[in-house]
């Protein structure tokens, strides 16, 4: 049964690769979030694949599957939906918006307004969403994939930092090597490949992967490790805010997610280690000037604190 478990992450692994070459690490940082029951936030300059990045996964599981392009005059019931009103049974019935869906491609989420951005959050926090005084229960799992252009601010709304909290991972894709990008025009000259994949995974297996990921053993000494990390980010000089409790959860089921995708059942501080930058990041801030590099700050005083907090044996 483990092996059956594990092989389905290892064809879902190589079915995305199949279309975004020569980046294995997004990849698989994509996948435990997903895994995980947490969300990804993808960011990176135009055009290196964030958006076939988060297409290629959704199409790999046989699920409902709905792209938002987010533009300054989205508002919140285009994404969440609306009542309207029937005059001639003299109601109103509550039309469903494109949240509504397994999985959501929210593509250049800091394009929009944040009060269209603040219509994500219970969502994504509590898989619900209020319209008119009701609550309406979105079907699991669900799953957002965002992405945002960390370079071009102009009609832009920065995430603020409760937004940022709701997700799991904060990844980027990068340039591709020479003889892999070589391979990208070969790939695509008989169209898009992401367009013509197939689904992997249907809802109950990846519930079952999911479930599995909740059972990954962590040991009380790897609690203690990723807790010291966290207190460190709590009283750096060169931070003005540190991870919360929510950021450490998070940080805890993203580990359990790592130590599935590598075939364990059990974490191990190397685990740790790969996630404390692309999972606390993006919940940290610097001190002094906010918009510039603040990213490439938090990741460099990030691996300070790796360096100093002892690993456990």
């Amino acid at each position: 049964m483990a092996s059956q478990i594990h092989s389905l992450v290892k064809a879902l692994d190589q079915n995305v690769a199949t279309v975004l070459l020569g980046k294995p690490e997004p990849i698989r940082l994509a996948v435990v979030a997903l895994l995980s029951e947490g969300h990804v936030l993808i960011e990176d300059a135009p055009g290196v694949g964030k958006t076939v990045l988060a297409k290629a996964l959704a199409r790999c599981l046989d699920c409902k599957f709905r792209r938002l392009q987010f533009t300054p005059d989205l508002l919140p019931s285009d994404i969440l939906g609306s009542s309207v009103f029937f005059p001639n049974r003299g109601e109103f019935e509550f039309r469903p918006g494109p949240i509504f869906t397994n999985v959501l491609l929210a593509d250049e989420i800091n394009r929009t307004s944040p009060r269209t951005q603040s219509a994500l959050l219970e969502a994504m926090n509590e898989g619900q969403v209020s319209v008119d005084g009701q609550t309406y229960t979105l079907e699991a799992p669900f799953f957002v994939l965002a992405t945002q252009n960390p370079f071009e601010y102009e009609g832009t709304y920065p995430l603020p930092e409760n937004q940022l909290d709701r997700f799991m991972l904060c990844i980027e894709v990068g340039y591709p090597e020479r003889e892999v990008e070589k391979q990208v025009l070969a790939t695509h000259r008989n169209g898009e490949p992401v367009d013509k994949l197939k689904p992997v995974l249907n809802i109950e297996q990846l519930k079952e992967l999911q479930a599995a990921v909740r059972e990954v053993r962590v040991d009380d000494a790897i609690h203690d490790y990723l807790l010291d990390i966290v207190a460190q980010t709590r009283k750096h000089d060169d931070l003005a805010l540190g991870v919360s409790t929510r950021g450490a959860i998070t940080l805890f089921r993203a580990v359990q997610g790592f130590a599935f995708t590598a075939g364990r059942d059990y974490a191990v501080p190397d685990d740790v280690k790969r996630l404390v930058v692309p999972v606390l990041a993006h919940r940290t801030i610097c001190r002094g000037p906010m918009r510039f590099a603040q990213r490439t700050r938090a990741r460099a005083i990030l691996e300070q604190i790796l360096q100093k907090v002892p690993v456990p044996k």
